[in-house]
């Protein structure tokens, strides 16, 4: 990311990858609706098992973002398999938070067993950053940076299962028009996802068209928010989704 350009919406997760398995067919589709979107990995993910280090990874990143349509990515320098909640952590993503002053923040929620266990610290460092973003009278942290309130703060499950654990109040996302573009950036990561990993894919996307059958549409992403949604019409709102 440049310093100083304006998203509407940040995206967040701990490696590479992450962002992409969680939300990535959202970001494609908010891109279409007209919205500025960033990415911040908040790791390079390396080292990994198949990679050939940090570049490799970094230029699968940089294809991604490009199959999404994304604007903008960041990696942050925090350790992969090291990574831990910490003030250091934590003044690092809200210095991105006030340099782009995003309106919305989506990040990773609750644990990920038998996985990594970055990915729990990672949203503890979310949590945090987005309050950090907004306090006052501490500009000397964040490299002179004012400070920005977040409006809204969404969470996303890396999950295979139709089925996850209750947390906050859930939504829907209708990405029957972008789940090809996430698929494709899952793609881009054949360090990740070599042919042996193909069944990953396959979960990825039997995930995306239950959620998204589930609530009317072809395929979708499901978010979680800690504040209850409301409407202005409860007639509409309440009404089945349409398929498109």
């Amino acid at each position: 990311m440049s310093d100083d350009p304006r998203l509407d919406v940040i995206a967040v997760g701990a490696h590479p990858d992450d962002i992409e398995i969680g939300c990535g067919g959202t970001l494609a589709r908010l891109v279409q609706l007209g919205y500025s979107v960033g990415m911040v990995d908040l790791t390079d993910g390396e080292p990994t098992p198949l990679s050939s280090g940090p570049e490799e990874r970094l230029r699968e990143a940089a294809a991604a973002r490009i199959a999404l349509g994304v604007q903008h990515r960041t990696t942050l320098e925090l350790p992969n398999r090291r990574l831990f909640d910490s003030h250091e952590a934590r003044l690092a993503l809200a210095t991105v938070f006030r340099q782009h002053r995003p309106r919305l923040v989506i990040g990773l929620a609750g644990r990920t067993p038998m996985a990594s266990p970055d990915h729990w610290q990672a949203a503890q460092i979310i949590d945090a950053a987005v309050f950090y973003s907004r306090l006052s009278k501490w500009e000397d942290q964040f490299a002179g940076w004012p400070p920005h309130r977040i409006e809204r703060q969404l969470y996303y499950h890396l999950s295979f299962e139709p089925a996850g654990e209750t947390f906050g109040w859930p939504m829907v996302q209708d990405i029957s028009d972008t789940l090809t573009r996430k698929m494709d950036s899952i793609r881009c990561y054949a360090s990740q996802f070599p042919p042996g990993k193909a069944h990953v894919l396959t979960r990825i996307e039997a995930m995306a068209l239950t959620v998204g059958q589930a609530a009317g549409f072809a395929a979708g992403e499901r978010f979680w928010s800690m504040q209850s949604w409301g409407t202005a019409d409860l007639v509409e709102a309440s009404l089945p989704a349409k398929a498109t």
